[in-house]
């Protein structure tokens, strides 16, 4: 990446970070609340693969939650996807319903998000749900119109995270992505990183990786590769 691009992202960072620390808000009864993120990555990888052509990312989020367990949210970031594509952002919107099974410590997540590319006409929508207890979560998401097509593709994934000494995170997570299409192959892909926070910051090393298939169809942007991520949350 030219060093104007990568200061480009470094400022963009910096004046969100700056600016953020007064968006999260709750209400005097707890009912409503508003969080914010924002995040500098060395890529941005979705389920194995780049979607930043193997450069750094910045992104960032909205979210409005109920104390019901509704809530819905908004998520950015830039992407490059080569020559000939006119995308240079994405935006998810997504909105779905977060609660407990009783006091049984089980946690399900449904819910709704599409996938949108100003620039670009292949916007796409996807519905899913998640299961989590103790340290494991397991997720599935379908869409009838993956990558804005007319075929159908669901993801499903399985996650591990628990909290090791001197407060740092492990997460591990393994997807599988099964195609309807025709002559694509099903892809996994798998992860594995530590994080922690520090002075009110987050850090995030992953290692990221896919299988055979899923380096032959996306090429050097499903290299095995590690990824350092810097965030803030509010």
């Amino acid at each position: 990446m030219k060093l104007k691009t990568i200061t480009t992202l470094c400022l963009a960072a910096s004046t969100l970070l700056a600016a953020s620390t007064a968006m999260a808000w709750e209400s005097e009864d707890g009912a409503h609340s508003t969080s914010a993120s924002v995040a500098l990555s060395s890529d941005y990888m979705w389920r194995g693969y780049s979607q930043t052509d193997n450069e750094m990312a910045i992104s960032g989020s909205f979210d409005y939650g109920h104390s019901s367990g509704l809530y819905v949210g908004v998520w950015g970031s830039n992407v490059d996807f080569g020559d000939g594509d006119d995308a240079s952002t994405e935006i998810d919107v997504y909105a779905g319903y977060a609660s407990e099974f009783g006091d049984t410590g089980i946690g399900y997540d449904i819910g709704a998000l599409r996938y949108i590319y100003p620039g670009e006409d292949y916007s796409w929508n996807e519905v899913y749900a998640s299961l989590s207890y103790s340290f494991f979560s397991i997720g599935v998401a379908h869409t009838s119109d993956v990558y804005g097509g007319d075929e159908d593709a669901t993801y499903y994934s399985a996650g591990f995270d628990y909290n090791l000494p001197f407060d740092v995170a492990l997460s591990a997570g393994i997807g599988y992505y099964d195609y309807d299409e025709t002559g694509v192959e099903e892809q996994t892909d798998y992860r594995l990183g530590i994080s922690k926070e520090i002075i009110g910051f987050g850090f995030d090393l992953t290692y990221i990786g896919m299988d055979n298939d899923g380096e032959d169809a996306n090429g050097n942007l499903a290299d095995d590769r590690v990824v350092f991520t810097i965030s803030k949350s509010m």
